[in-house]
């Protein structure tokens, strides 16, 4: 005779690794907001306005190259520190209390600290060997914590919820760009004093999501052993036993290496080809008009999504978007031309990042691995800032200037919008 009964269901699992049901609350979304406002703007401040300024002060006649060399490297190491900090936060068992140093906070804590750390020492180098190293330690720092933010919304945002936050969460990656290019134009002058402001501005919009946000401990029972050989094998991810997250990344990639082609060298698209009378001002202006089409879609389409229970439609809706943008900067290099590219990416990359970041959270192997896969996932965002530089300066260059640069980066983002229709379980 079968007995059935509480006493023979199935054991819950630890809240860590458990699926979650409850909505968050808007001070937990305000918080992540934040958090990852502070990252936004460390991550690309420098590599559109800090960096290009430094480099071209270091070496005018060679500025192009060398800034494809730096970005390049410090992408390399972003592909190498995200999936591990990942997976390393996966492991962690501390027990400091419950609402703080669980699995993710001490690695987000510890990130914030060191990568204010490094952009300090970025802010001293006068050589593009000290810029290289020091630009490498920051993509070091940041991707660990951009694993460990990543990962806040698998672990505790219910999926029927995670289109309209990863909507607000996507909104800082161009509103950070905006706050930290007002920052460094206007209210700090001098790229040394930009640095330094960058790095206290970091510091203060990260560490209370991190000390204030409660943090599930893993318990030591579900912890896996961590051996070098296993963990370097747990980052590949069969693409034959996990289709669908494989479609995932490859799409992701194609996307965001289409970004990478688009927006490394705007600085200089608006000097040498816009020919632009203020191009840092102008910059200025594109990435608020950017901006304001992000933060007008993000959130919208990020619900629409939710009520709809569909994402790969609006996955591609957004990437038709972005390839028209991308097409009407190669063929008009106008500066009017150019306010509407700003806005029409804008509006279609907010979308994209809202809708395609939810949908991944859907393809994740398996819970006890999400900072991990999602680091995997986030070598798609990273390794585009390596190609990127590799494949652009050769077209700007050599093969055709920045029409063909934006051509490409149409027909990229095109395709890696429409292969999520590749994606079987998500509808």
């Amino acid at each position: 005779m079968t007995t059935t009964g509480p006493a023979h269901a199935a054991p819950r699992p630890p809240a860590a690794l458990a699926e979650p049901v409850a909505p968050v609350r808007r001070g937990w979304i305000a918080l992540l907001f934040s958090a990852n406002l502070g990252l936004w703007m460390a991550f690309f401040t420098p590599i559109q306005i800090l960096l290009p300024q430094q480099i071209s002060a270091i070496s005018p006649a060679g500025k192009e190259n060398l800034l494809a060399l730096v970005t390049g490297l410090g992408a390399l190491a972003a592909v190498i520190a995200n999936p591990l900090a990942g997976a390393l936060s996966d492991r962690s068992t501390p027990r400091l209390g419950r609402r703080f140093f669980g699995r993710r906070h001490l690695w987000t804590a510890a990130a914030a600290l060191l990568g204010a750390g490094s952009l300090a020492l970025l802010a001293g180098q006068r050589a593009i060997a000290g810029v290289a190293l020091a630009w490498v330690a920051a993509q070091f720092c940041l991707n660990a914590m951009l694993a460990t933010l990543t990962a806040a919304v698998p672990d505790r945002v219910p999926v029927t919820q995670r289109g309209r936050v990863s909507g607000w969460i996507g909104i800082p990656q161009a509103l950070g760009l905006v706050v930290g290019a007002v920052l460094v134009t206007t209210l700090v002058t001098g790229v040394r004093a930009g640095y330094l402001a960058v790095a206290a501005a970091l510091l203060v919009l990260v560490l209370p999501f991190a000390l204030l946000t409660p943090d599930d401990a893993l318990p030591r029972t579900h912890r896996p052993p961590l051996r070098a050989r296993a963990l370097v094998a747990s980052m590949w991810i069969s693409p034959r036993a996990y289709p669908d997250f494989a479609w995932a990344w490859l799409t992701r990639f194609l996307v965001q290496t289409g970004n990478a082609l688009g927006t490394l060298y705007l600085l200089y698209f608006l000097t040498d080809r816009v020919r632009h009378r203020d191009p840092e001002g102008g910059l200025l202006v594109l990435i608020l008009l950017y901006t304001v089409g992000m933060m007008a879609t993000a959130v919208l389409g990020g619900r629409a999504s939710d009520r709809s229970g569909r994402r790969r439609i609006f996955v591609i809706i957004s990437g038709v978007i972005m390839a028209v943008a991308a097409l009407l900067l190669a063929i008009w290099p106008l500066w009017p031309v150019a306010l509407v590219a700003a806005l029409l990416l804008g509006a279609g990359y907010g979308v994209y990042l809202a809708v395609d970041a939810a949908l991944i959270t859907q393809v994740l192997p398996r819970a006890g691995d999400r900072a991990k896969d999602l680091g995997v996932i986030n070598i798609a965002n990273s390794a585009p800032q390596v190609l990127g530089p590799a494949i652009s300066a050769p077209i700007v260059v050599y093969l055709g200037g920045y029409p063909t640069l934006y051509a490409v980066t149409a027909a990229l983002t095109l395709l890696g919008s429409v292969l999520v229709l590749k994606i079987r379980t998500v509808p």
